[in-house]
């Protein structure tokens, strides 16, 4: 392991961590929104934001996928040292990391209908996050947002699936929004 593995933590975990969870959390209530957070320095190519919601929202009991170029020994290390979580197949997983082109949509869990909540959370890191683009409607949208996102069509099935389905936080450098199950995309 090198020592650069060791860095790039919260500096104050306690306190980061819950500015952090409180900001993931507005992000979650409020689709669409982008928020901007600090306090991770991951290795490339997660983004700070990328290795934020990972530091804040994952532990040793969350197995976590890498898709295609975030699959790197430095990002396999960083979250080992700082996070502990297990490395899985996509329909293992709870949570997962890539560029979408990187991420099989149809291997994650959507949950059960006993347990929709056993659903996988996918952070789909992108080059730019705008508020333009697809629009959103739904709960915790007034009348409608607009976010950059990578296409239409997965997002419009995923929602049709509600109570299941998959949620979305996507990020780019130090900003993020998320995308619930709930959110209606056109």
């Amino acid at each position: 392991m090198q020592a650069d593995v060791l860095e790039g933590g919260f500096d104050d975990p306690a306190v980061d961590a819950s500015h952090a969870f409180r900001a993931v959390m507005t992000a979650m209530a409020r689709p669409g929104d982008i928020l901007s957070v600090g306090g991770a320095e991951p290795p490339a190519p997660l983004g700070v934001a990328a290795g934020v919601v990972l530091l804040t929202l994952c532990d040793p009991e969350t197995p976590i996928f890498l898709g295609g170029g975030y699959d790197t020994g430095p990002l396999r290390d960083w979250i080992t040292f700082h996070i502990g979580a297990p490395f899985v197949r996509a329909q293992d997983a709870m949570f997962a990391i890539g560029a979408w082109r990187d991420l099989p949509l149809g291997d994650f869990s959507c949950g059960t209908p006993e347990y929709p909540d056993r659903s996988a959370t996918l952070i789909v890191e992108q080059a730019d996050l705008t508020a333009t683009g697809m629009m959103l409607t739904g709960p915790g949208i007034e009348t409608h947002a607009q976010l950059s996102l990578p296409e239409t069509q997965a997002f419009q099935h995923n929602a049709r699936r509600f109570p299941l389905g998959l949620d979305f936080i996507f990020t780019s450098a130090d900003r993020f929004a998320a995308l619930p199950r709930t959110t209606k995309v056109s």
